[in-house]
């Protein structure tokens, strides 16, 4: 089952945008490798709103919003989850109208070990080369910026007001939302459910224009597709992603994220059929049809999957434990 994916989205930065009658949007000018166009901003209801991620520290972007808010009240500032394209605007936005900060929590991932979990060496053959990453500078001239391509890629200095739960409510004067726990991406990654629209802003466990990194440890492939079945369940008419444009039919999009990594799973144990292999050995025979400069996320993914393979019994690390540097086999 092919992705559908969405890609057909022109930005206008700093622009308020109705994309339905409760439901702005203004386009942060950060595109990059992992944020499509921008971060998307989500202003929701009139009078009295909720705005939902509000990106990056970009003194540009949090001028845009106050400016679509003006003469309105914001009551409450929420987060899907603490990656450095859609948390850190929250301070200065709470600075400006005094609004909580909500969300799941503080970033699941010290720096310490985010800084011991070095890429390995053995992973050099995925890394961009100068030559990509200025290509990439041609195409999107503003900054390549986003989580990926920084060395913490954690907000760590989020901290919400409030900390919210699977099922907790927030309600503003003509809207009501509901918080989704969808680990898997992040382990807090949290989407919200605007339920006057039956509509869900997905944040990035779901996107139309790419498929999620899930990177270990802050993510779960286990997670990552519980969070996805859990999504089924729901009778959403829209999809409100943070990057790119609305998902609509939503359900059959899931489905096809959810069959997509399992094609990715028998790929892996494919490769793996014909002797041990290590995680670049693997994103390049399984990646063949994707740009070099997204292989390195493609090798996160891919080492997901091998986590979760290995959970199951259905592969094994040459050396014991798992990481990122292990030959990978298949069991008998």
């Amino acid at each position: 089952m092919p992705i559908p994916y969405l890609t057909d989205f022109e930005p206008r930065y700093g622009d308020v945008v109705e994309v339905s009658p409760m439901v702005r949007r203004v386009v942060c000018n950060n595109p990059g490798r992992f944020t499509f166009t921008g971060t998307g901003t989500y202003i929701v209801g009139r009078g009295q709103v909720a705005i939902i991620d509000p990106g990056p520290d970009d003194e540009a972007h949090h001028d845009a919003l106050l400016a679509a808010v003006a003469g309105e009240e914001v009551t409450h500032i929420l987060v899907t989850h603490t990656h450095r394209d859609h948390s850190p605007a929250s301070r200065p936005l709470q600075t400006a109208t005094g609004a909580p900060i909500l969300g799941f929590g503080t970033h699941p991932v010290p720096p310490q070990e985010l800084r011991a979990r070095a890429t390995p060496t053995s992973w050099e053959a995925l890394k961009p080369t100068p030559e990509e990453l200025a290509e990439l500078e041609k195409s999107q001239p503003k900054r390549a910026g986003a989580h990926g391509d920084q060395d913490e890629p954690g907000d760590m200095s989020h901290c919400p007001d409030i900390e919210l739960g699977h099922g907790d409510v927030v309600e503003g004067g003509t809207w009501t939302i509901e918080a989704v726990h969808t680990p898997g991406h992040i382990s807090n990654h949290l989407c919200f459910a605007l339920r006057e629209e039956q509509s869900l802003f997905s944040g990035d466990h779901v996107m139309g224009w790419s498929t999620s990194v899930v990177p270990s440890p802050e993510g779960s492939m286990r997670d990552y597709l519980n969070s996805l079945a859990l999504l089924l369940e729901r009778t959403d008419r829209w999809f409100y992603p943070t990057h790119g444009p609305r998902i609509p039919d939503p359900q059959a999009f899931t489905r096809s994220l959810i069959a997509h990594r399992h094609d990715r799973e028998r790929q892996i144990l494919d490769c793996l059929a014909t002797g041990p292999k290590s995680i670049p050995e693997l994103v390049t025979a399984m990646y063949q049809a994707t740009p070099h400069v997204l292989h390195m996320a493609a090798g996160q993914s891919v080492y997901s999957h091998l986590l979760h393979l290995t959970e199951r019994g259905a592969v094994l690390a040459d050396d014991g434990d798992p990481t990122a540097d292990s030959l990978y086999r298949s069991c008998p």
